[in-house]
């Protein structure tokens, strides 16, 4: 395997005068990523579900609470200093925000020169120069008039682009994409997505890729997970998730997103209870529980665990049992 995920959990500790709360942000989470072929696997869900604390987890900017993160059979939590740059170096980010990842003081070039830098790459000035003028092409920049811009001369998908490029110009094995397309124009998002293919496809680099947009999950995704309030609710094949929900939650999701038809019309509106209320129950079932329309007393004694219910394709939930 890749990358490894066993029974990870984040619990973030909020202090309201003198009581102290804990906020379960990821729950025994177990997540694999082959090694080959490169796939992208998304993760999905609403906000607060779990997504970017998942991502902060792989990219070791947080440790978890419990639980392990092994890479390429390496438990991170005893690997040497030598192991954690290899793994910096290997598992590379895309993030959400193209406009505030930048240094508005510097020029486009700087970005890479930190890179080839850091991680000591090509033989002298003029191949690192190609290696840099390689990258920019392989996401569809020109090279040197990029490079002596500065981030508030590009547009947000070219700044998105220079991120992807950055990120391939270190050729890892895993790229941690959080919501890559999320703050980038509609006309954009298409070619970033078909870019995120062509690295998978053409250089064997596989994604975690962080989204709340269940077609592009769809549309890329070979593997999906569904969170729900650091839980997760469904996995499995993309297609067969999207195609076929079992789980309340991932129907809901389903439900919600517009289709392009005048004919179909919206569902009733459906009645929900104050988030705060569903993140500080004491119970020890279902997180779904609050909002669930086929729940039944079984789902307030635990949280269901993952079932199969196809090849490739486990969900959790009492109902689904029976």
């Amino acid at each position: 395997m890749l990358l490894e995920l066993s029974e990870a959990s984040k619990i973030y500790q909020q202090r309201t005068g003198r009581k102290q709360n804990d906020i379960v942000a990821l729950e025994n989470l177990n997540l694999a990523i082959a090694e080959k072929p490169a796939t992208i696997t998304a993760i999905a869900g609403e906000s607060g579900s779990g997504k970017t604390t998942l991502a902060n987890l792989v990219l070791g900017f947080i440790k978890p609470t419990s639980g392990r993160i092994i890479y390429q059979g390496q438990d991170l939590e005893t690997a040497s200093t030598k192991q954690l740059k290899d793994y910096r170096r290997q598992v590379q980010a895309i993030f959400q925000d193209p406009f505030g990842v930048y240094n508005p003081f510097y020029r486009i070039q700087h970005v890479f020169n930190l890179v080839i830098k850091n991680f000591e790459l090509g033989n002298g000035k003029e191949h690192a120069s190609d290696l840099v003028e390689s990258a920019l092409n392989m996401v569809g920049l020109q090279g040197q008039d990029i490079l002596r811009k500065y981030p508030h001369q590009l547009s947000g998908g070219q700044r998105q682009r220079i991120m992807m490029a950055r990120a391939y110009l270190i050729q890892p094995k895993l790229i941690v994409a959080d919501e890559p397309v999320s703050m980038v124009d509609a006309s954009l998002r298409a070619s970033i997505l078909d870019l995120m293919l062509r690295l998978k496809e053409e250089n064997g680099i596989s994604f975690l890729y962080i989204t709340h947009d269940l077609s592009t999950a769809y549309q890329i995704g070979d593997q999906i997970y569904i969170l729900y309030q650091g839980s997760v609710a469904e996995k499995g094949l993309a297609t067969k998730v999207i195609e076929r929900p079992q789980h309340p939650y991932v129907k809901l999701l389903i439900d919600s997103v517009p289709v392009p038809d005048p004919s179909i019309k919206w569902k009733n509106e459906i009645e929900l209870p104050a988030e705060e209320e569903m993140r500080n129950s004491e119970t020890k079932g279902c997180r779904f529980y609050p909002r669930c329309t086929v729940r039944v007393d079984q789902c307030l004694s635990a949280q269901p665990e993952l079932i199969n219910v196809d090849s490739d394709h486990k969900v959790a939930c009492f109902e689904i049992e029976k």
